[in-house]
This record gives C-alpha cells, sequence and structure tokens, in this order.
C-alpha cells in the first residue's frame, strides 16, 4: 500500500477542474432513481440531488483507486496497524463480525474475544431482564444508568433513544435508561433527582478506569446512594463496569461485574463493542441488539465493493471529499426526519470531527489542503424552523445529508386534512430536498431562492435495530474511507489532550501559570 497526499494524485488534479452539475437542469426523475445505491437491510443511499454525474463519478473512482481505498480497508480487516499516532489495529469492525481471517494481538484471536463479550453480555442481561439478578434489597432492576463520557456517552445514547419507540410498538419490556456524561454536577443531579436506587444498575465506562470526568460522577453516585438512607442497599450490587482488562476497574471488588474492551476500539467506534452492548441488552434484551449489530456487519460487507456506485459509503465519502476539496465547501449538515434520531447528530459531530479534523498527514506532516467538515444537525421538521433560513438563503452552501423513514415507530398517528402526521413529516422532507436543489424564481430578492443547495437522502422502511446498524456503519465507514482519502489517521484524537493537561494543571493550582491562573481567578 501507499500512503500519499490527495494532492498528489492525478485524480485529484483533475477534480479540481470539474463544473458542479446544475440541479435545476439535471435533476428528474430517472436521475432520482439511477442515482442510489443499497446500503444494507432496506437502507438506500441516493445522492441524486448532488452536483456529481457520469463524469465526476469517474474521477472519484480514479480517486479511489490511486488511493487504494478499499485496500486500505481490507488491511483494517484483516488486523494491520492503521492507527498509526498510536501504533494500534483498528478493530471496530470486527466488534459486530468478521469479514476476513483471523485477526491475532495480544496474544489472542480479537475475534472470539470480541464474541465472548458479547456473549457474557447475553448472559448477564437476560439474568437481570429476568430477575434472576436483582439489587442488594432483593428488588428487580428497572433502570440502567450508563455513566460515561465522549463516545461513552454519545452514541450509546443516540442507539438507545433511536430504539425506545421501536420497542415500545413491538411489546418489548424495557428497562428505562438514563446517562450521566457532563462532568457539571447538575447532570447527575438531575439524573439522580428521582433515581430509586433500589431497582437502578449503574454501567461505568471507561477504557483506562481512570477517566477523571467518570470517576467524579461515579462518586456521586456512590454518595447519593450512600446518602439515599436505604437500609441493607449494597452500592457494589448496583455497579458494574465496561472497561480493559487491564485497568483499575476490571477486577474491583466495587462492582458487581466487568465487561471487557481494548485499545483497538476507539471510543467513537464503540457503539457495536460493550460500551453499546451492555445498556442496550439491558434496555431491550440482546436479541435487538444481536440485530443491530448484524445491519452493521451487513453494511460492512458491503463497503468491500471497489465500484462506488454499488458502495454507498464509498460514493458518499467521496462525494464528501469533492464538496470539501474541489468546491471549497467547508460545514455539511444532518438533517433527520426522525425524532428518534434526536442525539444521532451529536454523535455524528463526535465521529466525524475527532477523526478526521486534522491538518497533518499520517506522517505528522502539516497538510496544504482541506480536511473534515464541520458537522452539524437537527430532526426534521424542528430544524426547518431554526436554522433552514440560511440553508436556503444564505451566503454559504451548506450541503446536506437527509435520513427518513417510510413509517413512523410507536404507529399512533392521526388524520388531520386529509393526511396523517407521518404523510406531513415526509411531504417536508421531499419538499425540502427539492427547494433546495432547484430553488425559485422571483423579481422580489427577499423571495428568491438560488437552488443547487445540494443534498443526499438515507432512506428505509422503518426504523429499527438492523436499519439502525446499517446507518451507524455507513458514517463510520463513510468518516474512514475520508480519512484514507486526505492521508489521515481517523484514529486518534490528539486534539482533545491539550485541554485535559491544562484542565489538570488548574486542579493543581496552576503551577505558576499567570494566564491559566487569571483565568481561574474569574471564577
Amino acid at each position: 500500500m501507499k500512503f500519499i497526499n490527495i494532492d498528489k494524485t492525478d485524480a485529484y488534479t483533475h477534480l479540481k477542474t470539474i463544473q458542479p452539475k446544475d440541479l435545476a437542469t439535471v435533476l428528474d426523475k430517472e436521475r432520482i432513481n439511477e442515482y442510489q445505491i443499497e446500503a444494507a437491510c432496506g437502507l438506500t443511499y441516493n445522492y441524486a440531488a448532488m452536483p456529481v454525474d457520469n463524469q465526476s463519478l469517474a474521477v472519484l473512482q480514479n480517486l479511489a483507486d490511486e488511493q487504494q481505498l478499499i485496500q486500505k480497508y481490507r488491511a483494517i480487516l484483516s488486523g494491520e496497524v492503521m492507527n498509526t499516532g498510536e501504533n494500534r489495529l483498528v478493530l471496530h469492525h470486527l466488534t459486530r463480525g468478521q469479514l476476513l481471517g483471523k485477526v491475532i494481538a495480544d496474544g489472542e484471536d480479537k475475534g472470539s474475544f470480541y464474541a465472548a463479550e458479547l456473549k457474557r453480555v447475553e448472559a448477564f442481561s437476560e439474568k437481570v431482564r429476568t430477575a434472576q439478578l436483582v439489587g442488594s434489597t432483593g428488588k428487580p432492576f428497572k433502570t440502567v444508568v450508563q455513566i460515561g463520557i465522549g463516545g461513552s456517552d454519545l452514541g450509546p445514547r443516540a442507539l438507545y433513544l433511536a430504539l425506545k419507540g421501536w420497542a415500545t410498538a413491538e411489546d418489548i419490556t424495557q428497562l428505562e435508561g438514563r446517562f450521566i456524561s457532563n462532568v457539571d454536577p447538575d447532570d447527575a443531579a438531575e439524573v439522580l433527582g428521582d433515581m430509586d436506587f433500589e431497582t437502578t444498575l449503574f454501567i461505568l465506562v471507561s477504557k483506562s478506569g481512570t477517566t477523571l470526568e467518570t470517576l467524579t460522577n461515579r462518586d456521586l453516585v456512590l454518595k447519593a446512594i450512600t446518602d439515599s438512607g436505604i437500609r441493607g442497599i449494597k452500592a457494589e450490587k448496583h455497579m458494574v463496569a465496561v472497561t480493559s482488562k487491564t485497568s483499575p476497574l476490571a477486577s474491583s471488588p466495587s462492582l458487581l461485574d466487568a465487561f471487557y474492551i481494548d485499545d483497538f476500539v476507539g471510543g467513537r467506534f464503540s457503539s457495536t463493542s460493550a460500551v453499546g452492548a451492555v445498556i442496550l441488552s439491558l434496555a431491550f434484551g440482546y436479541p435487538a441488539f444481536a440485530q443491530f449489530l448484524n445491519g452493521a456487519h451487513e453494511a460492512d460487507r458491503l463497503a468491500l465493493e471497489t465500484d462506488i456506485t454499488k458502495n454507498a459509503a464509498l460514493c458518499d465519502a467521496l462525494i464528501g471529499v469533492y464538496l470539501r476539496n474541489a468546491l471549497d465547501i467547508p460545514t455539511s449538515a444532518i438533517l433527520p426526519y426522525a425524532q428518534a434520531l434526536t442525539r444521532f447528530p451529536a454523535h455524528l459531530q463526535q465521529l466525524d470531527m475527532e477523526s478526521n479534523g486534522k491538518s497533518v498527514n499520517r506522517m505528522g506532516e502539516k497538510l496544504s489542503y482541506s480536511t473534515g467538515p464541520i458537522i452539524f444537525g437537527e430532526p426534521g421538521t424542528n430544524g426547518q424552523h431554526s436554522f433552514y433560513q440560511l440553508l436556503h438563503q444564505g451566503t454559504d452552501t451548506v450541503p446536506l445529508q437527509f435520513i427518513g423513514f417510510s413509517s413512523s415507530q410507536y404507529g399512533k398517528d392521526i388524520v388531520v386534512e386529509d393526511s396523517t402526521s407521518q404523510t406531513k413529516l415526509i411531504a417536508n422532507l421531499v419538499a425540502q430536498i427539492v427547494a433546495f436543489a432547484m430553488g425559485k424564481e422571483d423579481k422580489n430578492l427577499n423571495r428568491n431562492f438560488e437552488g443547487n443547495r445540494y443534498s443526499s437522502l438515507l432512506y428505509a422502511e422503518k426504523l429499527e435495530p438492523k436499519t439502525l446498524g446499517a446507518l451507524l456503519a455507513h458514517f463510520e465507514n463513510k468518516v474512514m474511507f475520508q480519512g484514507f482519502a486526505w492521508n489521515l489517521n481517523s484514529f486518534d484524537q490528539e486534539g482533545v489532550q491539550l485541554g485535559k493537561v491544562l484542565a489538570t494543571k488548574v486542579l493543581n493550582g496552576c503551577e505558576g501559570d499567570e494566564v491559566l491562573k487569571a483565568y481561574a481567578d474569574l471564577f
């Protein structure tokens, strides 16, 4: 394999010269039906409203080939060291199933290790959900609370909220899920305010077992349990950990059990590991989580396709490269028309911006081209009454990624003025895609819409576990392919370290740093 900067490829030079297609001219029924790709488990990626055609797609195919994007993906799956910054393997795909050969690291078969941990999660969650395992005062668990930060919170929280309505409609017995992430004590105070500790199980998530914010919130929880005055309650019977085998939490007597992850699965990619498995299996049952894993695994399999017009994640990634590097567009919005995905944009912010928000290549050399975009988003239709004004008529073009489903999760709806709420939701989604693409001419410039506001659409019949797994893997693989294209290491995050170091310095009295001290003294 070769690792070169994107601006050293022949395809990149050609790509910079390609003018975007005028959507008002090219967008028609045939294009809408043709420009789409199966993305696994009923999920489809449609890019008809993106400014590309067969010519630009051919150049993007050349770029994928020159940068050996599929070969590098296969290298990840084969267990090569692809996180060069930390000299680590990248194995989050393996947490949902093996696609190529066995991966041996740390003296063990990693696929077997992840599978064994999932078996342990399955057995544990079944005992809790069937009240074979109860709290220290003899009451069954009814609530699970995940204590974590960053990837230990954003992904699992987004996925829990995404499946809650589906589980209700399917009449699946649920344990309520809650999350504590912010070191702001008000976060924990709000979550714990009405807590029945006798029926609550806490999940402490820290790979290292030393994450300061997470351990601080753990101690807040332990104090709250102690202060509750409940006779006979034992905190160690109400808390499990998700951590590494070598962390201080791995064999702590203060925990009911521990489930293991390792350094080869980054936090923002960890939702298909024990980080997501424990809380989602407890909340909805392991069979639901297994369906979710199957959806992600199928999307991973389809991402091995070399033809970009048959590989949804790869096509999405390369169109994003064209928007970023040929059209110089620095932002992108995630717009799910599904309230269940209310926290999904927040998870994708971390996934994308922590992975590809970098200005040096894999070798630590400064880059001369743009990389990862700024990601933001909000569910529709709420966003339409928030920031869509800028998207339609602002001075900047913001590419959009819509997500939509034909059916609602709960299935509770009414007809008002001859249409249901779900029909109105889909009508708004369709209308926005077309309005952004086609625009509307008006002599009154205040009412003129220029159009050519680009968008793609990920759509399926219904948001359910397998679809959610495919959706998550689509974005994870998109980010991976873009990182390879830009010659980045998408799997470390040095940018979050400096702030942590300085925060520790502040906690130690600023250690003579006058600037830190001056700001600290404001509080």
